[in-house]
């Protein structure tokens, strides 16, 4: 789904069922934690009183995923918001977060593009491989934590050391490479 400016709009239904407006069907919560990471901005709103329940739907996706074992958010950091509502830090609270997050999202591109940019070691063997697994470990990394993040999906039937006897070939090829260049 494309990224657009407009939000997707979200009806919630007497019945507390959820009709996509654009698609005219109804959605899940799972549905509408996906549209997010493909990096919709999504509003939900009720439809008969015209209240905006986003917030309080985009709580019940994170909880739903801590309860069931996809912990982003350690116990401390839900303590001190727990406390945060109930101090004058309240008011600072959430400005630290979203200026947290978008410090969080800056350097997920920049390193994104630093890893793709053209530099002296690109042409080393078994380069390519590597900035594969660093691409990898760092979306595997922030899945999940960041909006418009997406997981790649995991192959079930493929061995997980396919290709390994390659990399490690490339890894011994570059560190003698290495090796003769500080002779």
């Amino acid at each position: 789904m494309a990224t657009t400016n407009k939000p997707l709009l979200i009806k919630r239904y007497a019945s507390r069922r959820l009709y996509n407006t654009e698609t005219s069907d109804y959605v899940t919560l799972d549905d509408i934690a996906a549209f997010i990471r493909e990096g919709r901005e999504v509003q939900i709103v009720d439809l008969k009183s015209g209240d905006d329940l986003t917030r309080q739907y985009l709580l019940q996706i994170i909880a739903e995923h801590e309860s069931r074992g996809e912990s982003v958010l350690p116990v401390d950091v839900l303590t001190d918001l727990v406390r945060s509502y109930t101090s004058q830090a309240a008011s600072v609270v959430p400005q630290f977060l979203q200026a947290s997050f978008e410090m969080l999202r800056d350097g997920q591109s920049k390193a994104m593009e630093n890893m793709t940019k053209v530099n002296p070691m690109a042409s080393m063997p078994g380069f390519e491989a590597m900035r594969a697994q660093q691409e990898a470990f760092f979306k595997a990394m922030t899945t999940g934590m960041m909006p418009g993040a997406t997981a790649e999906p995991k192959a079930a039937d493929t061995p997980a050391d396919d290709g390994l006897d390659e990399i490690k070939k490339q890894l011994d090829a570059l560190q003698t490479q290495l090796k003769n260049m500080g002779k």
